[in-house]
Formats: C-alpha cells, structure tokens, sequence
C-alpha cells in the first residue's frame, strides 16, 4: 500500500509542477516571497569597496540581479573575468562576495530580484544577466539598432546608459532613455 501512496503523491507533484501558474499567483509570488511586501525593483549598490573595485572597469551591478550561485562562480574565477584578469586581494575578493552574496537575487526581499529567481524556474544560472530569461523576457522587443548598433550603448550590459535610476535599483520600464533614441515606451 505504501509504493502505491508514494507513486501517486510524485504523480500528483509532478503534473502540479508541469501546470502554468496563474499570473496571479505570479504576482503574489513577486510582491510576497517571503511572507512582506517586496520593495520595487532591486537592492541599489551601497557596497564602497565593491563600488570601487568592480565599478572602475564596467556598471557595478546591483547583486539582486543575479543568483547567489552565479555570483560565487564569478567571484571565484576572476583570474578568467569574461576574458580578463580582474583577480583581487583575497580580503578584498571576500569582503565583496559576501556583500553580493547577502544581496543576491533569492535573498533580498526586492520585486525584480524575485522575478529573476521566479523566471529561473530551477534552471542552472547564468554567470550574465544578458543571460537570464528575465532579462531577454523584459528586453525582446528591443532592436539591435537601438542597443547593440547604437554607437552611444553598443551593448545590453551598459545598463546605466539607459536606466536613468539603475544606481538606485530602480529598473523601471517608465524610466528607459535610450541614448539616441529617447524615452522608450513599449
């Protein structure tokens, strides 16, 4: 009798997992994870050695816009940083993986850092945010011109140049100027 329970409770469980969420239950996901409501958009970068360190070379991203496990793997391969060095004092290196760590999506309470976790579905994560279907969800509809052709972004990774708040964490669709272009309003 005991198989029989078992099989049909990871039936039921399997099929309940491969059913679409209503976009309801989407929504209180991301604005109720953990039982409050999540602040707007993500964490904003109050870290000054990793502001310093990370953000002398390129954005530095806010850590709720990825997964812990992604932030570990970068952290921990910086001798290969997408092609440079980028190594760091191993106190220093520490220092800010535990900043990025404690503000990775998944662990602040923050709506866009929830949906970037909501949107992995258990997938493996990726080391970029251009990566994540998050990310190529909320930016499909932009052309290569307006991004990746555009002398003035010329890539999906300069995020500041077209979120005017990205240093406040503040990633809102009503807030896109792109450089040459204007206020994008999808």
């Amino acid at each position: 009798m005991k198989p029989f329970i078992a099989i049909t409770l990871a039936a039921t469980l399997a099929l309940a997992a491969a059913l679409p969420v209503p976009a309801d239950e989407k929504e209180a996901f991301e604005s109720s994870a953990w039982g409050t409501h999540a602040r707007p958009g993500v964490a904003p970068v109050r870290n000054r050695l990793y502001r310093e360190e990370c953000g002398s070379c390129h954005m530095a991203y806010p850590p709720g816009l990825l997964p812990a496990q992604s932030w570990e793997r970068i952290m921990t391969s910086l001798d290969d940083h997408f092609g440079e060095n980028a190594e760091l004092p191993e106190r220093d290196r520490v220092r800010i993986l535990n900043y990025l760590l404690d503000y990775a999506a998944g662990r602040a309470d923050y709506r866009v850092s929830n949906r970037v976790m909501w949107d992995l579905k258990g997938q493996q994560p990726p080391l970029r945010i251009t990566e994540l279907p998050y990310f190529r969800r909320e930016h499909h509809e932009l052309s290569p011109r307006m991004v990746r052709k555009n002398p003035k972004v010329r890539s999906f990774s300069n995020c500041d140049l077209c979120h005017a708040h990205a240093d406040k964490g503040s990633f809102d669709e009503h807030e896109v100027y792109i450089p040459g272009y204007g206020r994008y309003d999808d």
